[in-house]
């Protein structure tokens, strides 16, 4: 189907988070190209860290969880190795600022690690959350590819015919962040 010319405008995700402490991750594209982008997609996926499954040595970590926001532990004993860091909140991903869909998700469609979100007019932007909650601690990448289908056939590109890419190194810490009560009364956290 071809090669689609878009532009990241936003890419904006905490690299500093705690345990069970919600953050968007927020991703924007705008069409540069003279054509309609047939299906706007975004491919994610996380990969690094480890796990202390025993309370002893982290098991190993293999890249190729089932989902955008897993692990996978390279640790027979599991019956299932894939392991999340974030949740996805319910009713996300969809657009910024728009009212909750009436589905499950925002996205039109969804595979294994892409969400899409229907065609993109030329020079249409469109802005896409997603709600997490980590829930995993640890140093992780959130790499996201921008796709002009959901079939491998169209390609979306940058302007110098690159791929459309990037990431967030987060680390997730389950440190809470220090409290205190000042003498009206108010929680003052520090860190956090």
């Amino acid at each position: 189907m071809g090669k689609f010319e878009v532009e990241v405008t936003v890419s904006e995700f905490p690299t500093a988070q705690r345990l069970a402490q919600t953050s968007d991750l927020i991703l924007g594209v705008k069409n540069t190209g003279d054509e309609v982008v047939p299906e706007l997609a975004f491919t994610i996926t996380t990969n690094g860290g480890s796990d202390t499954t025993d309370g002893g040595s982290p098991s190993p970590v293999n890249d190729t969880a089932n989902g955008s926001f897993d692990i996978r532990l390279d640790d027979a004993s599991l019956a299932n190795a894939n392991r999340p860091v974030w949740i996805l909140e319910n009713k996300y991903p969809r657009e910024v600022d728009t009212p909750p869909p009436t589905g499950i998700t925002g996205a039109s469609r969804a595979q294994t690690n892409t969400f899409g979100f229907g065609a993109l007019e030329p020079d249409e932007t469109r802005e896409l959350v997603w709600r997490l909650t980590p829930v995993k601690p640890g140093t992780y990448t959130l790499a996201y590819q921008v796709e002009a289908g959901l079939d491998g056939n169209a390609r979306a590109v940058t302007a110098d015919g690159g791929e459309v890419k990037g990431e967030f190194v987060v680390t997730i810490t389950d440190k809470p962040p220090k409290a205190t009560v000042d003498d009206a009364g108010n929680v003052i956290t520090e860190g956090g």
